[in-house]
């Protein structure tokens, strides 16, 4: 990762319009897009405030990949996210989501480099057709797993929190 000194700066004009001070030029968030593929560091700030939009534009890209003709998440997922807010575990569930997604990246780019040096590409593309529902397999079980772990965790911080509840409300002279 870059340091924040070698980050691009995106300046975010009142416009809309979004200016790269890096290549001295106007882009889309397609270039952003592809900024975010490219794995370069950046940043979004608007021009006024100096306000980091980062999110924002992410935020907007997101939505209009989901418009598209395969979006990444159902509506029931999307509710439950939404559902998630303003609840206990926000923070958990983000950290949750942001570690699932981490390592989902690695095992792709492992399998990736490994199978592709192998393959041409016509050869990896059906691979990857044939190991779709292998992959949803072993991705349900590791979702599955994760659900039984943060069940184990709920359960007990509940019992700490009794213990802890429990001890706070007894008096000096019942111990």
């Amino acid at each position: 990762m870059r340091k924040r000194s070698e980050q691009r700066v995106i300046k975010k004009y009142p416009n809309r319009r979004l200016y790269d001070t890096h290549t001295s030029t106007y882009i889309t968030l397609v270039d952003v897009k592809q900024m975010v593929l490219d794995n370069e560091a950046f940043e979004v700030v608007d021009v006024k405030t100096n306000e980091n939009l980062t999110r924002s534009i992410l935020l907007q890209i997101i939505l209009e990949e989901e418009s598209g003709g395969f979006p990444l998440f159902s509506s029931t997922v999307l509710s439950q996210i939404i559902r998630s807010y303003g609840n206990a575990m926000q923070g958990m569930l983000g950290s949750y989501l942001e570690k699932n997604m981490q390592a989902f990246a690695e095992i792709q780019n492992n399998l990736s480099s490994q199978t592709q040096q192998a393959m041409n590409n016509d050869a990896w593309q059906q691979l990857l057709s044939m190991q779709a529902p292998m992959m949803q397999g072993m991705m349900g079980n590791y979702i599955e797993q994760s659900k039984n772990m943060f069940l184990q965790m709920q359960e007990q911080m509940n019992q700490q929190a009794s213990v802890i509840f429990k001890n706070l409300h007894q008096k000096p002279d019942d111990k």
